[in-house]
């Protein structure tokens, strides 16, 4: 399916948040995706993952992250200095912040002439995992997908300790969850711990494990996988696909 690619602006707080917005040339509604990156913001790599997913069928909303505190259009290079500088930006963004993001961009979503109404799921990396995890607090999102979630169990996000745990039982979304084995980042413990919360709060959800490292959806480095990727993203369509189908479907 040909896309669209446009970046618009929302002021949050005061402060503009750029998201670049990829969507289906052809008129019609389809369902939103908030689309998390990792801690490098909107990079090639990051753009090519959105641009995949809506030509699918979706329109995809990608916001910078760290708008408070990186200038607009700022992409973090991928590399030592760049990951420095990343979780820099990370540890001065409140949560509270994040979860102001994440409502503006719902709102933005529910505005916008080409979203099918009451159809909004979230997909986000590393930390944006996290952040698309955090976005399935809000009742406007029907599904959820968190490639390698960084700090869940830990609450490590932003300032401050997330209490993401605490609050599992508040998704109403099925949950699918993308992890590297060889991920030192996300390790079996934690992995472990996530899904108990999950499985507690009767969250329906599915796992997929893939031999491969971190970041290893990211076309731009050395840990980057494609067979691993290929089978990851025909798990992530597929679930959004049933979810928005049997959403379509429901009285």
């Amino acid at each position: 399916m040909k896309i669209t690619k446009r970046n618009v602006e929302l002021r949050v707080d005061d402060s503009l948040m750029r998201v670049y917005v990829a969507a289906p040339s052809s008129p019609g509604l389809y369902p939103g995706i908030l689309f998390y990156s990792d801690i490098y913001q909107l990079g090639g790599a990051m753009i090519r993952l959105a641009n995949y997913l809506a030509g699918y069928g979706y329109v995809v909303a990608a916001p910078e992250i760290f708008h408070r505190t990186e200038p607009v259009g700022l992409v973090i290079e991928p590399d030592d200095l760049g990951r420095m500088r990343g979780n820099d930006n990370a540890r001065r963004t409140s949560v509270a912040d994040y979860d102001r993001d994440c409502q503006a961009l719902i709102e933005w979503m529910k505005a916008e002439s080409s979203v099918s109404p009451g159809q909004i799921g979230s997909l986000g990396f590393c930390i944006g995992g996290h952040l698309a995890f955090r976005a399935a607090f809000e009742s406007e999102i029907k599904a959820t997908v968190c490639c390698y979630p960084t700090g869940i169990p830990s609450g490590k996000l932003g300032k401050g300790v997330a209490d993401t745990i605490q609050r599992v039982s508040e998704i109403k979304s099925e949950v699918l969850f993308v992890f590297g084995t060889l991920d030192p980042h996300i390790p079996e413990s934690d992995r472990e711990t996530l899904i108990r919360a999950i499985v507690n709060a009767g969250i329906p959800h599915k796992v997929f494990l893939y031999e491969a490292e971190h970041t290893f959806m990211r076309d731009d480095g050395y840990r980057y996988d494609s067979a691993a990727t290929t089978s990851a993203w025909s798990e992530i369509v597929a679930m959004f696909s049933a979810a928005f189908t049997k959403d379509n479907k429901a009285p």
